[in-house]
């Protein structure tokens, strides 16, 4: 190339919106802009189109921008009506009042010769992994779709779209959004369009077989006659911005927009990850993921059996709570991130006995959506400062150590450990973790994965050649220690 051509990667997380302008030779960043999302597990999505204009703005625009990618959280539900307007609030990834559902949608699919519930949501849980490669919990939208259906039947009856996060803010990007006429509402529906990481993640998409699962839909919503986005290949052009304004106006033909993708599935790609390459990503969720060339059926419900931005899959646990975790133990000792990690450096492993079960917010692996945190083995003796401090970090390790397990347990090669996320810059995490789950660890750079992931699928797109660019990662450390088994174990016994 004899001049910069530039991509832009968009990551609409749950917390915020950031834009990564990026030379789409080399990978590096050119230009950044963040914005962030109001709290909440229930959001109106117009949120997410004024973070993005104001997060590329202040990434110096997208005038000259020839491709781009959105990464999003995965689950969240945007329920659209014939006219594409909003119909309600979308309820996000950590939303649990679908709960129910999730329970009532898997002892559907059950099949028992006795009414024993556990053994119809064994088999009904089997049924779905088998259906869609992943076990229903409150997180997958299939479930909050039902919840809809049963709690606001007003609402399920006006529903003539369903999409992701990231499928309607790229759709807004794309140049669509409400309409005035049920005609051309129609019109701009069927231009909603994802790809297959963000949709396996829906409840009614077969990842192996590349297609929806109306029938499925159907269980939740009580029909299927809606418009669900088409999944686009890996790396098949979803067309160009209708507006210059919002990008490529300084590009010949335009801004072309690729499929995006899931964050989990982004970030990996970000990481350049292969067969082998098991992610910690600790944000608000904490997520162990892995890349598989052939689809990981979990029957025990442990694994979801996500798709990636390529082609081939990825195995994922995923708990609710992560670096909140290590919030609410400075929270809990009115110190910031460094004092904690001081402080737990002066208590032994295992905190004298002390363990910290952090279910904050309920949990996902293990599936428990209504269960709360609690410090477990407390005595007169244990109970001090820092031995508190050491059992939120090693509730935190030891949580994300149950999704390592889980992989584990299916086979899946684990031969290098990335940790990545905010949570990764806790000295305390870093320094504790190759102790607790087993092996080494490497620290990449800090950086906005998801955002890259997506850059380098919008140059990937742009380009002429079937193999992703190659972008290089920056492993900043590398992280030994001897394994403590006693201090999961411990975890374990508590946990239980």
């Amino acid at each position: 190339m004899s001049e910069q051509i530039l991509v832009a990667g968009v990551d609409t997380s749950t917390q915020s919106c950031k834009v990564r302008v990026t030379d789409a030779l080399t990978g590096k960043t050119v230009r950044f802009g963040s914005a962030k999302h109001p709290d909440g597990t229930s959001i109106d999505p117009e949120n997410w189109w004024k973070a993005f204009q104001e997060a590329a703005e202040q990434a110096g625009g997208l005038d000259d921008v020839a491709a781009l990618a959105v990464g999003g959280q995965q689950h969240g539900m945007v329920l659209l009506d014939k006219r594409g307007n909003v119909i309600r609030k979308a309820q996000l990834w950590n939303d649990t009042r679908s709960a129910p559902q999730a329970e009532s949608l898997t002892l559907g699919l059950g099949t028992s010769a006795s009414d024993d519930a556990a053994e119809l949501k064994s088999t009904g849980t089997q049924a779905w992994v088998k259906a869609i490669g992943t076990p229903l919990v409150a997180s997958i939208t299939i479930t909050k779709v039902a919840w809809v259906a049963q709690n606001e039947p007003e609402n399920a009856a006006r529903v003539a779209a369903i999409c992701l996060p990231h499928d309607w803010l790229s759709w807004r990007i794309a140049g669509y959004g409400p309409q005035e006429t049920d005609e051309a509402g129609a019109d701009a529906l069927s231009h909603l369009f994802t790809d297959r990481s963000d949709a396996s993640g829906t409840g009614y998409f077969d990842p192996a077989g590349n297609e929806y699962r109306k029938d499925l839909l159907d269980l939740a919503l009580g029909r299927h006659d809606v418009v669900l986005p088409r999944v686009l290949k890996p790396r098949e052009a979803a067309g160009f911005t209708a507006s210059p304004e919002i990008a490529g106006k300084n590009v010949d033909g335009g801004c072309l927009l690729a499929p995006g993708g899931g964050d989990n599935a982004m970030a990996s790609f970000g990481l350049s990850m292969v067969p082998g390459d098991v992610s910690i990503s600790l944000g608000t969720s904490g997520v162990a993921a892995a890349i598989s060339e052939n689809p990981v059926y979990d029957l025990s419900g442990a694994l979801n059996g996500f798709a990636d931005v390529t082609g081939h899959f990825v195995p994922l646990a995923c708990t609710i709570n992560a670096s909140r975790i290590l919030d609410a133990g400075c929270h809990a000792l009115d110190v910031d991130y460094d004092e904690l990690a001081s402080i737990a450096f002066g208590a032994p492993a295992g905190a004298e006995g002390i363990s910290l079960i952090p279910f904050f917010d309920g949990e996902r692996t293990p599936n428990r959506p209504t269960d709360t945190a609690r410090l477990m083995g407390m005595t007169l003796h244990n109970t001090t400062r820092a031995n508190i401090a050491r059992a939120f970090v090693e509730g935190l390790l030891c949580s994300q150590r149950d999704c390592l397990e889980a992989l584990r347990d299916q086979g899946v090669p684990i031969n290098r450990l990335l940790l990545i996320g905010g949570g990764a810059k806790s000295p305390a995490v870093r320094k504790l973790a190759p102790s607790i789950w087993g092996m080494d660890i490497q620290v990449p750079a800090t950086d906005e994965y998801v955002a890259i992931g997506a850059a380098r699928q919008a140059a990937w797109v742009l380009g002429d050649s079937e193999a992703a660019p190659e972008w290089p990662i920056e492993i900043t450390e590398t992280f030994h220690d001897e394994p403590t088994e006693a201090v999961y174990q411990q975890y374990k016994k508590w946990r239980a």
